[in-house]
């Protein structure tokens, strides 16, 4: 394809094996930030919230730029919204990992805003890897 044929024009091509592989293996990061964050939010409150929202940021864009798009970002943050997601369920038993206080809700709405937000600020992939620039 030419280099003045626009993006939205170029026929789509399957991701590599080894985006495929660094997505999946943010996601799993992602999932043990999530657990981990949760762990440590409500041992020193509130250094431990800032702590696991920092940790959940760090995740999200690293991923972002180590796979220079936001598919890296967004695999993190849909593995840490997974692992919160099931770690607030309540068991048979009734034993549950949140409580039902402040700081729980902050780190559950926090950690959303926060994934979404990096994912969303995370820079994308352009189509020659070239920056960018404005014609006069």
């Amino acid at each position: 394809m030419s280099d003045r044929t626009p993006m939205l024009a170029q026929p789509m091509r399957p991701p590599t094996a080894g985006r495929v592989g660094a997505c999946l293996g943010f996601f799993v990061l992602g999932a043990v930030a999530g657990v981990a964050g949760a762990l440590v939010q409500p041992g020193w409150f509130p250094g431990g919230l800032l702590l696991a929202l920092a940790g959940e940021a760090g995740a999200v864009l690293g991923a972002s730029w180590v796979v220079r798009g936001r598919a890296g970002g967004v695999a993190a943050a849909a593995g840490w919204m997974l692992a919160v997601v099931l770690l607030t369920a309540s068991r048979p038993e009734g034993d549950f990992l949140f409580a039902a206080g402040s700081g729980s809700y902050l780190f559950l709405l926090g950690g959303i805003a926060v994934a979404v937000i990096c994912a969303t600020l995370a820079p994308g992939r352009q189509p020659d890897g070239g920056p960018v620039r404005l014609a006069k």
